[in-house]
């Protein structure tokens, strides 16, 4: 399906190919990782020697080759593709594969993987290049589901002994070397019981090669930039992909020497108002005016049904797990959620062209006739916080496939969700986890490209700077 690509096309297009400094390399590449969030695959796939069941990945590459060719995607023995580049960008993410290594030879990190995974060097390189690959001094903790003999290794790596002769952690504790970073060169040195994790299939975004980016950019200042985030786009980047993101790409688009930072998110599916700090400086700025509560965010919802106006109060289960609950009652050690329904006012549903243009998903909802436009005022500002309070009100977004499902199954069995409105009593804290754990794994898919929600308005310092997004997509056939 790929056609044969060379690689100075690649940077041609826009894409940096492996000769590019790495001085833009995302200055996020310094952020610490969450181990645990991650902990699959491979714990401790090490040297083929050792298991070779686990990490032996047959694959076709090509190191001295300048054209690296990509054709229609054949699989390994073991279920796994072919590998070769991770551009150009493919229409879909592949399944999550994460390996974890324990270094036991010396050596560039680049040519450690390649060897120990039998990936092709430049994939491994294109891995780094997008900070899909961590790396940890000392092994972290295996998971219950390790094997006797991943036990050992760590036992191996992590006894005092072992670590008495490694300078790099001369002054660190246990906890600390454990502490997880992005390997940024591709010549970085590992030593040996150095714990490396590598996310193989990271989740992309290929629209962003979609955008017209200088076409989004609102405002340039000396001290940050604003943006119209486009749907199906993230904002700063992921765990394992810091390259596709809007702060990467409106970077190139203006020109700037130096890399973007992002001061807040919101969510991939959502477009509308982003701010982008040009210095680490504003971006601390930024932060603590959104900590002193001096930043406002207004946002248009489309709502599959009515919305009343005023206040609406939920409590957040505290676990980052998506879909979010929420509960109407105030249940000790949740987090506050509250908005303000400014406006809720009756239009069309998109039609089929504009539902297709931006990949709005079939989810179950009864009547496609009329939606509800909200104008809604985020008074706290919890992930999903919009759209799960919406949906527990029985007014889902328009396209949301990871809320719109839970509600219309809710509606249709009252008391299948354990914090909606019919909610059951149950005889004991374990019968409702087990409702709780059951009722998140029948939802929960993330949406294709767009729901219905934009960030449109935001200002801070009382209205000194407020900026407004473009036509959101659903109004776009009236343009």
């Amino acid at each position: 399906m790929l056609a044969s690509m060379n690689i100075a096309l690649v940077a041609a297009n826009g894409c940096r190919g492996l000769g590019t400094s790495l001085a833009l390399q995302r200055t996020l590449a310094r952020t610490r990782a969450n181990f645990s969030a991650t902990a699959c695959g491979n714990y401790f796939a090490a040297r083929r020697s050792l298991s070779s069941k686990s990490s032996a990945f047959p694959c076709e590459s090509s190191v001295t080759d300048v054209a690296v060719t990509q054709s229609t995607t054949t699989f390994a023995e073991n279920g796994y593709p072919q590998y070769h580049r991770l551009l150009p960008c493919p229409s879909f993410s592949g399944p999550p594969r994460v390996e974890h290594l324990v270094v036991l030879e010396g050596g560039p990190v680049m040519e450690y993987i390649s060897k120990s995974l039998d990936l092709p060097p430049l994939y491994v390189a294109d891995l780094i290049h997008f900070g899909a690959v961590y790396y940890a001094l000392v092994c972290p903790q295996p998971p219950p589901t390790a094997t006797p003999e991943q036990i050992r290794l760590f036992k191996k790596f992590t006894q005092p002994s072992f670590l008495k002769g490694r300078k790099s952690i001369k002054g660190k504790t246990v906890r600390e070397a454990q502490k997880t970073f992005r390997i940024t060169r591709i010549d970085e040195f590992v030593e040996v019981g150095t714990y490396l994790r590598i996310h193989v299939h990271p989740k992309r975004f290929p629209r962003c090669y979609e955008i017209d980016w200088k076409s989004r950019i609102i405002a340039v200042t000396e001290s940050y930039v604003v943006l119209d985030k486009p749907a199906g786009t993230s904002v700063g980047g992921t765990t394992d992909n810091i390259e596709e993101s809007c702060a990467t790409f409106a970077t190139r688009a203006l020109g700037l020497t130096s890399p973007l930072w992002t001061t807040h998110q919101i969510d991939n599916c959502t477009e509308g108002c982003v701010i982008l700090a040009r210095t680490k400086e504003y971006c601390s700025v930024f932060h603590r005016k959104i900590r002193e509560k001096k930043v406002k965010k207004l946002y248009l919802a489309l709502a599959a049904a009515p919305v009343p106006i005023g206040i609406i109060t939920h409590y957040m289960r505290p676990i980052n797990i998506a879909p979010r609950l929420v509960s109407e009652d105030c249940i000790d050690g949740y987090n506050l959620c509250q908005l303000e329904v400014l406006e809720c006012r009756e239009v069309a549903w998109p039609d089929a062209d504009i539902e297709a243009k931006y990949c709005i998903e079939e989810c179950g909802w009864p009547s496609k006739t009329k939606a509800y436009e909200c104008k809604i005022n985020l008074l706290t500002g919890r992930t999903h916080q919009i759209r799960a309070q919406l949906a527990n009100c029985g007014a889902p977004l328009v396209g949301d496939s990871m809320y719109m499902p839970a509600a219309v199954a809710e509606m249709a069995n009252p008391g299948l969700n354990p914090f909606g409105k019919c909610k059951k009593e149950y005889a004991s804290e374990e019968d409702k986890e087990s409702a709780v754990t059951e009722w998140i794994s029948r939802h929960g898919k993330e949406p294709a490209m767009a729901i219905g929600l934009q960030a449109y308005e935001i200002s801070w310092d009382s209205m000194e700077h407020i900026y407004n997004a473009g036509t959101p997509w659903w109004k776009q056939e009236q343009l």
